[in-house]
């Protein structure tokens, strides 16, 4: 089996070996080549120390040093070149107390974690394949080297990871790796909240966002995301509906483009639902003001999660605003406020999760709401065609002009482009420079 690699990874290798040392490519790189996909990396394993090493590479940076890793450098581009190890016991399932070189490939690919990433490759040797990768590639199947058990002890993040890479590759979670799985899901507990977040917005920003529901299953959400075991086991006895909560948000995140920020707002624009259920004399649940309590808990989650400040904040924006124009009685005054509200720059987000949100309900009505939906877009082009004011920087007088009209900088200024905004907002028609002056004066002798 040829592998092909990069040129510069090629090089390296040969480098290593003309001076008497192993090297390979390995994991990911060779699991993501046999699938036919472009591997985002190239890992090197060598026999050869970090010292050794950095001795035949003239630019290098010790990235990961003290666990055998170098960082060599060729055309900008860098390749993590690491020393064959064994690690050393395990104390807090997350690290290895120490680690130890060793001069064995195999013992190197024992202490990885499964089976599709414990592979090697070079040319002159061909495809190292110990723990049969290739056999698990070929039926779809997710296996731990070795014992499973034993391999969630010693990082318990495996536990999700095997769950994200199902997830990325459609690939099943093999029976005994389940079953150690559900034995030591606790243990993501001692794993820092930041390692968590990549697994999972990994999970859901993949083809198949639908396997978090093997997440769930398995007892890992209920460690890292508990909100989702909440909506899963949330009816909603309504003809709107003919999922529970869980089910409908992973058929939202199913209809809705995979970027980290719109699969968190598809995962959590429900979140609050849970809680906010109630349910009437015929029996029929409603979830009023779930949108916004729903604001509130997604920014406990992300925060929790450790997300950055931007993603959060578009999130949250997001489950506040999903369910805007759901009546249909949308008028353009009404959508220039909204716009206002939300932003101009999350509309385009508010309606990729408005047409899932309406993708993941059951049929009743749902002609009529998709008409709603288009409405609700050609309004907002007119508005956008038309260069309708929604901010005020789009005023046709700013703080310079209001300077000049005898108003100092400060509260009150900014007290007085705020109602003139307003007033814009609606009626658009307004917007020019000698009306607005005329209303500024007004506004500020009434102060």
């Amino acid at each position: 089996m040829k592998v092909e690699m990069p040129k510069a990874a090629g090089y390296i290798i040969e480098t290593l070996m003309k001076h008497g040392y192993e090297a390979y490519i390995v994991g990911g790189c060779v699991r993501d080549s046999i699938l036919g996909k472009q591997p985002q990396d190239w890992d090197i394993t060598t026999s050869a120390t970090p010292e050794q090493t950095k001795v035949l590479f003239r630019r290098t940076v010790d990235t990961g040093i003290e666990h055998g890793t170098v960082t060599v450098m060729m055309d900008k581009v860098g390749y993590e070149v690491t020393t064959y190890r064994v690690d050393g016991k395990y104390e807090d399932h997350r690290r290895p107390k120490e680690v130890t070189f060793t001069a064995s490939l195999l013992e190197d690919l024992k202490r990885r974690d499964f089976t599709i990433n414990a592979m090697a490759y070079n040319d002159a040797e061909g495809l190292v394949d110990a723990f049969d990768g290739i056999g698990d590639l070929q039926k779809g199947v997710i296996r731990c080297v070795g014992a499973a058990q034993e391999r969630f002890d010693e990082d318990a993040l495996r536990i999700l990871r095997a769950v994200r890479f199902a997830a990325q590759l459609d690939f099943k979670i093999e029976k005994e790796t389940q079953q150690a799985i559900q034995e030591k899901a606790e243990f993501l507990q001692d794993i820092s909240a930041e390692r968590i977040q990549v697994e999972l917005t990994k999970l859901i920003t993949s083809g198949h966002p639908e396997k978090i529901i093997d997440a769930y299953k398995l007892g890992i959400t209920k460690i890292v995301l508990p909100e989702f075991d909440a909506m899963m086991e949330a009816p909603q006895n309504n003809i709107h509906h003919c999922y529970s909560v869980g089910e409908h948000t992973i058929e939202v995140m199913k209809h809705i483009e995979a970027s980290p920020v719109l699969r968190w707002a598809a995962l959590l624009h429900d979140v609050a639902k849970p809680m906010c259920r109630t349910t009437d004399e015929e029996g029929s649940d409603h979830f009023y003001n779930h949108p916004k309590e729903g604001k509130t808990i997604a920014h406990q989650v992300l925060r929790r999660l450790k997300l950055d400040n931007d993603t959060i904040h578009r999130v949250e924006r997001l489950v506040e605003w999903h369910d805007y124009g759901l009546d249909g009685n949308i008028t353009k005054k009404t959508l220039r406020k909204a716009l206002y509200q939300m932003g101009p720059d999350l509309f385009d987000d508010f309606q990729k999760l408005r047409w899932a949100d309406i993708m993941g309900q059951s049929d009743y009505h749902r002609e009529n709401k998709i008409e709603a939906y288009q409405r609700l877009l050609q309004m907002q082009k007119e508005i956008i065609d038309a260069e309708d004011c929604l901010s005020i920087k789009e005023l046709k007088i700013d703080g310079k002009t209001l300077m000049q009209l005898g108003v100092k900088p400060g509260p009150v200024m900014g007290e007085i482009l705020n109602a003139l905004l307003q007033k814009v907002i609606e009626e658009p028609g307004l917007n020019t420079e000698e009306q607005l002056t005329e209303f500024a004066l007004e506004y500020y002798n009434k102060i």
